[in-house]
């Protein structure tokens, strides 16, 4: 039996066979009657969208020879109106959105959902007027808070969070796999040798992943050094920042061989306390950076962070979902070791006591 073709639908819904395709697809250029209508027609009729060409379009996206069918709102969500183009990390979030969004044929616009001028409804309303119909939320880095006043979008717009998790309102979210990456970076501390691992991280960081970190931590440290105490983290960043005593007396007592951090700037503070990097402690980072490739540590790979955040919002749009989901759903990406000049392999036994 041959299957329904899209002339049918056409003929069926009473329109061209143009706009069979973009009402299926969702462009915006399509009313929601009309979306209706067509859809209606199609299951009526049991036409089903062949895979095929699905594939093609897809590959015509990537090679760059599709124009943009539609737009999505990309909301600044960090307290610098600037962050998209000077926080450390964020511009990482953003490019690999903008990749994932020119492939898939969307453009992006962008808004700060901590504009004073800019209320939850006049930014949904500025978004229904641009035919813009999903959003995703990047910048969130001290705290899994929205900003108050923008439920009116959440209400409205399919949205997905980069990076972090948010509760109220409980959004999708893409990001990395926190527990796994500290858990794979005990795993190379290990295997380099080190045996006295230890913390040097801002408990509200680590909070604000649910404690991931500290788990993945933890794990570790139970794999590989069962019954023993781990090492007491150090906590206390903002004070070392204003007197590097408070970073010195806990190296002193505790003695770790190994640190795993979110700061560079521990770096320097070994330095200040006359403690050389490798040779007498390894360094390893959380969330590698290219800008400062001689460290070894974990990439987060955050660039396909936001690309993961597109195809969930995209696939949320392509599902007619709206406003707050019933359920959050969670895409997480892992991390790749990276080799650095912060760490060495060690010779048991002739490691710092």
């Amino acid at each position: 039996m041959q299957r329904p073709s899209m002339a049918q639908v056409a003929l069926v819904a009473g329109v061209s066979k143009n706009t069979v395709s973009l009402a299926l697809r969702g462009s915006p250029r399509i009313s929601a009657e009309t979306r209706e209508q067509v859809e209606a027609a199609a299951a009526g009729i049991g036409y089903r969208r062949n895979a095929a060409v699905g594939c093609l379009m897809a590959e015509l996206r990537r090679s760059g020879s599709a124009r943009f069918e539609a737009t999505l709102a990309l909301l600044n969500a960090n307290e610098d109106r600037s962050a998209f183009r000077t926080h450390p990390t964020v511009p990482v979030y953003v490019a690999g959105a903008r990749k994932r969004a020119s492939e898939l044929g969307y453009g992006l616009d962008e808004f700060w959902l901590h504009d004073p001028s800019m209320s939850g409804k006049r930014l949904a309303s500025i978004l229904r007027a641009r035919g813009i119909r999903g959003a995703l939320v990047v910048g969130l880095l001290r705290s899994n808070t929205l900003p108050e006043g923008m439920q009116a979008v959440w209400d409205e717009f399919p949205s997905v969070v980069t990076g972090v998790r948010v509760r109220s309102p409980e959004l999708s979210f893409a990001g990395s796999d926190q527990y796994s990456l500290a858990l794979k970076a005990y795993e190379q501390a290990w295997a380099l040798g080190y045996r006295r691992p230890a913390l040097v991280l801002d408990p509200v960081i680590d909070a604000l992943i649910d404690g991931r970190f500290t788990a993945g931590f933890l794990i570790g440290q139970q794999r590989f050094r069962p019954g023993e105490e781990p090492l007491p983290p150090f906590s206390k960043i903002a004070e070392a920042r204003a007197d590097i005593c408070v970073f010195s007396s806990w190296l002193k007592h505790v003695k770790p061989d190994v640190l795993f951090t979110l700061y560079h700037e521990v770096e320097r503070w070994l330095g200040r306390c006359e403690v050389s990097v490798p040779n007498d402690i390894g360094l390893i980072q959380y969330e590698w950076r290219s800008q400062r490739p001689h460290w070894a540590g974990m990439d987060q790979r955050n660039d396909l962070v936001g690309e993961a955040a597109v195809d969930l919002v995209v696939s949320m749009i392509h599902h007619g979902q709206q406003g707050v989901p019933e359920r959050a759903i969670a895409t997480q990406v892992t991390s790749q070791w990276v080799m650095g000049a912060t760490v060495q392999r060690r010779v048991l036994g002739l490691s710092r006591a």
